[in-house]
């Protein structure tokens, strides 16, 4: 225990990567408690992966934006400092973290399969569902971010998904996430294509429109069989 109160001090010394690396270990004090320290590293480390997508994208189109922050059971986040001045850049910006995040958690997947290790695969796995997870499309998940491109209107999509959700799975980061999505569905439901403010921050050509439709779709139909593949792999391991 002293040992992590001298690196959370140091953690304080980083300046700026401070904040990062103190949440990122107190992180893996919570995680390693339950589940055991390389479990804990290995999914702390593709939740860093899939925010340094964010982080690296949104440098990319010019936005100033902090460093990853941690809260256990909620995940991690990126905080941009001034918001895109067009869908395309906001798009650009959230598809990096699950497409980063999914190479990441690839990755694993081959590590673990080359290793025959069981902890590997299950970490992969929760890269690969963490990812699936936030392609769902609503906000403040980056599927809705990503799905903006095309309409806000998508939005609604999403509420049946995390219903479903709910349903099957109560969880406390579920009904938060629900929450946090309410002003932007609200915005939605008034959304009029017409103003002027909407013209102008949605003016995207449909070609692009079309690339970024498919790339959404074709990350979540491999996010998908990946997720399930390696859930089946791992239960016949522990069958086995």
């Amino acid at each position: 225990m002293g040992s992590l109160f001298a690196l959370i001090f140091g953690a304080l010394k980083f300046g700026k990567a401070g904040g990062t690396i103190l949440t990122m270990l107190i992180s893996l004090a919570v995680y390693t408690a339950i589940f055991g320290w390389r479990y804990a590293v290995g999914f702390i480390g593709l939740l860093f992966v899939h925010e340094m997508g964010h982080f690296v994208a949104a440098k990319q189109r010019g936005l100033p934006v902090s460093l990853p922050t941690f809260i256990p059971f909620v995940g991690a986040w990126i905080q941009l400092k001034d918001q895109p001045m067009d869908v395309e850049t906001e798009a650009y910006v959230a598809a990096a973290g699950p497409l980063v995040g999914t190479l990441g958690a690839l990755a694993v997947y081959a590590w673990g399969r080359e290793t025959e290790s069981s902890l590997l695969l299950a970490i992969a796995y929760s890269g690969f569902f963490l990812n699936f997870f936030n392609l769902i499309p609503i906000p403040p998940l980056d599927g809705g971010r990503m799905t903006a491109i095309l309409s806000p209107r998508i939005w609604f999509l999403g509420v049946p998904l995390m219903l479903a959700l709910l349903l099957y799975r109560p969880s406390p980061l579920l009904i938060l996430i629900a929450i946090l999505a309410l002003p932007a569905l609200k915005q939605a439901w008034h959304y009029d294509p017409q103003a002027p403010e909407n013209q102008a921050y949605y003016a995207v050509p449909m070609q692009l429109k079309l690339e970024y439709g498919a790339f959404y779709l074709g990350l979540a139909a491999f996010l998908a069989l990946m997720t399930d593949g390696t859930h089946t792999m791992i239960q016949a391991n522990l069958g086995g």
